[in-house]
Order: structure tokens, then sequence, then C-alpha cells
């Protein structure tokens, strides 16, 4: 078995997302809109890369307020089937989880379904907390 590398990707590592393993992401990878959000300062895509191919991924955005520090929140983690149960999920929301101490955010957070246990175990398992009251997330359709 070879070592799997995780990193934070930058706008010079785009190409690396042309070899993406299936389960991943939800949708194929728009080459556009990858570079959209590799160019934005605050978002963040730790990936983790198995023979140069990507076999896992976390992304998250920091952002701020005006009476609040900065906070990350993690936007969703994908791990190729052929890849879980390895620990490569934990590493990816470890690396995120440094880019947020190095932007000086004051905490992180993630939504995950009540019914998802395999997302509730890994969020457990990396130190998170259940929030004390249950949240409702609201949905607004724009397009």
């Amino acid at each position: 078995m070879s070592d799997i590398e995780v990193r934070i990707l930058t706008q010079v590592d785009a190409s690396l997302l042309e070899h993406v393993a299936p389960d991943v992401f939800d949708e194929p990878i728009d080459a556009n809109w990858s570079a959209e959000f590799l160019a934005d300062s605050r978002h963040h895509l730790a990936v983790a890369i198995d023979e140069g191919t990507v076999v896992g991924m976390a992304s998250a955005v920091h952002y701020v307020h005006p009476d609040k520090p900065p906070e990350l929140w993690i936007n969703e983690v994908g791990v190729a089937e052929t890849h879980r149960r390895r620990g490569i999920a934990r590493r990816l929301l470890e690396a995120l989880f440094e880019r947020g101490r190095g932007l000086g955010c004051s905490e992180a957070w993630v939504l995950a379904d009540q019914s998802n246990a395999t997302a509730r175990r890994l969020y457990e398992s990396a130190g998170g907390r259940a929030a004390p009251e249950p949240a409702i997330m609201f949905e607004f359709p724009l397009l």
C-alpha cells in the first residue's frame, strides 16, 4: 500500500482535480468552479492523494463577522469507497483544523444529519461535541 499524502490545495494544484476517484465529490469536477474556489483565500480544500489520484477531500470556508473572531465552517467531507475506514477523513479534518488555527479561527463547526452515523462517529473521534440544542437547517432555493 502506498503512502497517502494529505495537503491543502492551492491554485497551482488545480490539475490534481482532473484525477479524482469515484465517491469523493457529489458531482463531477467543474474546472471553472474549481479555479474560482481555489482563487478565493477564504476557501480551503484538503485532499488525500494516493498514487496521483484524489481519494478524499474536505472543504471549508473561514469567515469573519463584526462581533466575533474568525470561524472555520467545514462544508463537506468525502472519501472514495475504496479508501474508507483508514483514517483519511480524520487526517483531512486535522489538516483543515491546522489551517483554521493558522488563520486565528476560534472554532471549527460542521452540520451533520442525525441519521448519518458515519459522519457523527468521525466528528466525535476528531474531538467534536454535538451542540446542546438541535439545529434546524433552512434551505432557500435561489435558482
